[in-house]
């Protein structure tokens, strides 16, 4: 499967002036398919921002590989096929909506008609596109930005907090219109607090913290690495001689699948007969809780 973007061994460090130097990532390896949407989540300090400045070529790393759509992501080749939503956006209040998003279209060499900036906007929600920025509500500035990192039809879209001051209702459209940009075959890397909105858009996960990729996978896997296995067996029966607790659904296992096969053995060679084994998920929240503890 293609790559949209990889990094092998990326390390980047930053020199204090009259302090140690500080390592923002450690030896990260990652590579996110075509296609994708990837949510990178992690605490504060992880290293989140430093990467996603990496992969749009604002920050050089202090060694190892990155390839993003294939090149060099100083390549300004490269950087037109991405579409970019920072977190913090600084913009400028005189200039009405359809104005600010033609003058980012003419910064990335696009040639965009009033019809479909009139589209975009309304793609975003917002009706209109002649009020100016300076009169926009933080939600309002946010939506703006999503459209002009939507500009182009870009290959790839890097959203830093992209439902940042957005109402619940809101949150709804700009999940639906980036399930829609993934459809279309764009890739998505989504940075975001909000656990609940990653679950509900990324198919891929990854966790960063100190630096350094602590776990990644689909979200699926991701969420059945707990390790916890609810099994069901026959009858009214007692497991817990074979290593299972009770628990309100029957019983359950705590441990690796080489583990549970030995405990159910144990089960079986004390006349117990399985009539179920489900690994038992969890939300984001759980998994970043649970992948912190194993520390730098």
């Amino acid at each position: 499967m293609t790559s949209v973007l990889a990094v092998s061994q990326l390390v980047k460090t930053y020199k204090g002036l009259f302090g140690p130097e500080q390592r923002a990532l450690r030896g990260l390896t990652l590579s996110v398919p075509q296609g994708a949407a990837f949510g990178l989540i992690g605490p504060n300090g992880a290293g989140k921002t430093t990467f996603i400045k990496v992969l749009l070529g604002v920050v050089r790393p202090t060694s190892g590989e990155v390839t993003v759509l294939g090149g060099d992501p100083q390549d300004t080749a490269v950087r037109a096929r991405i579409g970019y939503l920072p977190e913090r956006m600084h913009l400028p209040a005189a200039l009405r909506g359809r104005d600010f998003l033609r003058s980012v279209s003419t910064l990335k060499g696009l040639t965009v008609s009033d019809a479909q900036l009139t589209s975009l906007l309304e793609r975003v929600g917002l009706r209109t596109g002649d009020q100016r920025v300076g009169t926009f509500s933080k939600g309002m500035r946010q939506r703006l930005g999503l459209a002009a990192a939507m500009l182009g039809e870009p290959e790839l879209l890097i959203l830093d907090e992209p439902t940042d001051g957005i109402d619940p209702v809101g949150r709804v459209e700009v999940r639906a219109l980036l399930l829609e940009e993934k459809k279309r075959g764009a890739t998505i890397l989504l940075n975001s607090h909000l656990l609940t909105e990653t679950e509900r858009i990324c198919d891929r996960i990854g966790v960063l913290d100190h630096g350094q990729l602590k776990l990644e996978g689909t979200l699926d896997d991701v969420r059945k690495a707990a390790s916890s296995w609810a099994v069901r067996f026959e009858g009214e029966v007692s497991a817990e001689a074979a290593g299972f607790a009770r628990s309100d659904a029957g019983w359950t296992f705590e441990g690796d699948v080489v583990g549970l096969n030995e405990a159910i053995d144990a089960a079986r060679a004390a006349g117990l007969r399985v009539v179920s084994i489900t690994p038992r998920t969890r939300d984001l929240e759980a998994v970043l809780t649970e992948s912190l503890r194993t520390g730098p």
